[in-house]
């Protein structure tokens, strides 16, 4: 089981990372919680990891704190919900929120992520309740991102990163489109379209 790297950031394309730990790339899946944390290309990283081992593919997990990890593995155990479902929990609140969705019975707020139906986020709450009842929410940590010149193909990438997520590629097109401004690089509108959809989701 790999179950950390440190290494140097060399590509960055939401959910996929790649960093370069002695010459070998590791091509990794994160949630956007961990992409808001991510410093600039060429920057050392170290990444808390989860290996998924299938006949087809070995696919490789970071984040970036151990409670993000104990989280996902956690939703593992879920029953139906997969790595991406996991992955997109991730994507849409950070572990400290998805732990008080749980602890206050917000079946509103996960459906509102993009593949959570009703039924799944009542199994959310259900099964996830007793894991989390200890869940220390004092610890919460910042997921302000470090921004960074913005990359000429943000929009792109952004548009990409809210399919993966599970938005329709119109849909997504459209959210990053709505609060899409010149300089933003792609982590920032990747979390704009977000914000955005939570807030018309509300309304």
């Amino acid at each position: 089981m790999i179950g950390r790297l440190r290494g140097r950031l060399i590509a960055k394309h939401p959910p996929l990372l790649v960093l370069e730990v002695q010459g070998v790339g590791y091509e990794v899946e994160a949630p956007m919680t961990t992409f808001y944390k991510l410093p600039e290309l060429e920057s050392d990283i170290s990444l808390y990891t989860h290996l998924i081992v299938r006949e087809d593919a070995h696919l490789l997990f970071g984040f970036a704190t151990e409670r993000e990890r104990a989280l996902f593995r956690s939703l593992l155990k879920v029953n139906g919900v997969g790595a991406r479902t996991a992955l997109g929990i991730l994507s849409g609140m950070d572990a400290d929120q998805f732990a008080a969705c749980v602890q206050e019975g917000d079946l509103a707020q996960l459906t509102r992520i993009p593949g959570i139906g009703k039924k799944t986020a009542e199994r959310l709450l259900i099964e996830m309740r007793d894991r989390l009842k200890d869940w220390d929410l004092s610890s919460k940590i910042s997921t302000v991102a470090k921004d960074g010149a913005g990359a000429p193909d943000a929009v792109a990438d952004a548009v990409s990163a809210l399919i993966a997520l599970g938005y329709r590629p119109h849909e997504a097109s459209r959210h990053v489109h709505a609060v899409a401004e010149t300089g933003m690089n792609s982590e920032t509108l990747i979390r704009e379209a977000l914000k955005n959809v939570a807030r018309a989701s509300g309304a």
